[in-house]
């Protein structure tokens, strides 16, 4: 396969991988809650709202600088079908081990935040509760299988959810 080839299927999984995870996560699945929804849905501006139009902002830059990083540093996709081959450790990776997973969560929070629908809650909470679970039992060991000890120091050093206060660098040896 050509080197153009080649690039041009990169960059249509790496779209596919956007439409369907992320998309789907923070825009399709809660815009059908709302739908069907017997709740009404009203936007009023107020400080619960404006925080949640905050946590969404943050919550989409973290995404899009992590699917960048992805793509350009780890040579593949946020998805598990094209992961990255290249482990990333700069940008929101020297400060959380999960920056893209907290990033769709701010959204969904934000949204939370925004509509005050119990459906969004229960979303946002199930996304929550599979993240907590899937990544230390089935990603986490898959990492280390990929990336051996380089993710193991990684790991050691960078929590998974809470940022640390000062990023971390890896030591040259």
């Amino acid at each position: 396969m050509r080197s153009s080839q080649k690039q041009t299927t990169q960059d249509k999984n790496w779209i596919k991988a956007i439409f369907i995870l992320p998309v789907n996560v923070v825009v399709v699945v809660p815009a059908l809650i709302l739908f069907f929804s017997e709740q009404q849905v009203e936007l009023k501006f107020n400080l619960l709202s404006a925080f949640g139009a905050l946590s969404f902002g943050i919550g989409l830059a973290l995404v899009v600088c992590t699917i960048i990083l992805f793509k350009n540093l780890g040579k593949g996709s946020l998805a598990p079908w094209n992961p990255p081959t290249k482990l990333v450790l700069q940008g929101p990776y020297q400060y959380v081990r999960n920056p893209m997973i907290s990033g769709v969560g701010w959204m969904l929070l934000g949204e939370v935040m925004v509509f005050l629908n119990d459906g969004l809650a229960c979303w946002w909470l199930f996304f929550c509760v599979i993240n907590a679970l899937y990544i230390p039992y089935s990603e986490e060991p898959g990492l280390s299988r990929r990336f051996g000890k380089d993710y193991e120091e990684y790991k050691a050093n960078v929590p998974r959810w809470i940022p640390r206060l000062s990023p971390w660098k890896k030591i040259s040896r």
